[in-house]
């Protein structure tokens, strides 16, 4: 489930289930214990007042804090609007329209609460960054809704690589946060793939009342061996050693990936792991410089070298 989407999740079983332990939530979510105690962080820095009761007794919200469950879309809307005019007269009694105007507010409830509640986590989002544009937090917002909705977008699209800036037809299934930015992941009717887009190069965005669906399509299985957001389909085993100086550094860092730690007795450390593409570690291991040895693939390790001296080269 995306991210956004998971956060609202955990939102409404926490409401439902008060004391539900994380565990569950990672069962229900379809992610790790690891993942949720990162989203109850994000919920929190979005002000979201969730508390936990003590070992073993699991989270619920503090004070009155309620997520509304109709969740209504535009066609659920329209056609519960029109249900007055389409009822007879002696259908229409004090109990009914009492009903149906509690049924409305709470409807208007919602839509509040849930925009402010994707304001608040797609300022906690965008915290990262240097600089976010009202321009982008607006389309933030919309592609949310569309994500949350199940529908598709309408958008004009820039790639950076090729320079190119195209229309799209975009069905939205996940948003997901790497290395400061937001990125799209959804099927890409101009392609007929499942492509990754980053947000801030998405221009008129239009929410679409087409519906779609995501059928078994899984985020954390969509990224598996994924190292940041560059997917590819090969699967490659990295050993790289760090020395003692930098080892205790990559200990801490969070990855999108599990790796294997190994500490060697000089105070070193082994690191290993599965990637589907080999460009985004490769640049994650150059920033430690000489402290970081890759051991395999072989040719990773010549291709390192190559780097190297033509980087000495330049600096003749």
């Amino acid at each position: 489930m995306e991210r956004l989407i998971r956060l609202l999740t955990i939102i409404n079983k926490i409401q439902a289930s008060p004391g539900i332990k994380a565990r569950k939530l990672a069962e229900i979510c379809e992610t790790s214990e690891r993942n949720i105690y990162r989203d109850l962080e994000v919920l929190s820095a979005a002000n979201i007042p969730i508390t936990n009761e003590g070992h073993s007794k699991g989270y619920r919200f503090i004070g009155n804090f309620k997520q509304y469950p109709l969740n209504w879309d535009e066609e659920e809307l329209k056609a519960f609007t029109l249900l007055p005019a389409l009822l007879s007269e002696k259908y229409k009694t004090k109990a009914f329209i009492s009903a149906y105007e509690k049924v409305m507010a709470t409807h208007i409830a919602e839509q509040a609460e849930r925009n402010t509640l994707i304001s608040n986590i797609s300022r906690v989002f965008q915290s990262g960054k240097p600089s976010a544009s009202s321009s982008e937090n607006d389309l933030l917002q919309l592609i949310s809704e569309a994500v949350l909705s199940s529908r598709t977008i309408e958008a004009i699209y820039h790639t950076q690589s090729r320079n190119t800036t195209t229309a799209r037809k975009i069905d939205p299934y996940f948003l997901t946060p790497r290395k400061d930015r937001l990125y799209i992941i959804g099927y890409d009717h101009k392609s007929n793939e499942i492509r990754t887009f980053r947000l801030s190069r998405f221009h008129n965005v239009k929410v679409l009342n087409q519906k779609f669906t995501k059928d078994d399509i899984n985020l954390e299985k969509y990224l598996q061996n994924t190292w940041s957001i560059l997917r590819g389909e090969k699967l490659i085993r990295f050993k790289v050693k760090f020395s003692k100086d930098v080892a205790r550094y990559v200990k801490e860092e969070e990855f999108n990936v599990t790796p294997k730690l190994t500490e060697i007795h000089d105070g070193s450390l082994l690191f290993e792991v599965t990637v589907n593409d080999e460009r985004e570690i490769m640049k994650w291991i150059m920033q430690y410089g000489p402290d970081a040895e890759i051991i395999d693939p072989k040719e990773f390790r010549t291709e390192m070298k190559e780097k190297l001296l033509r980087w000495t080269n330049i600096y003749k």
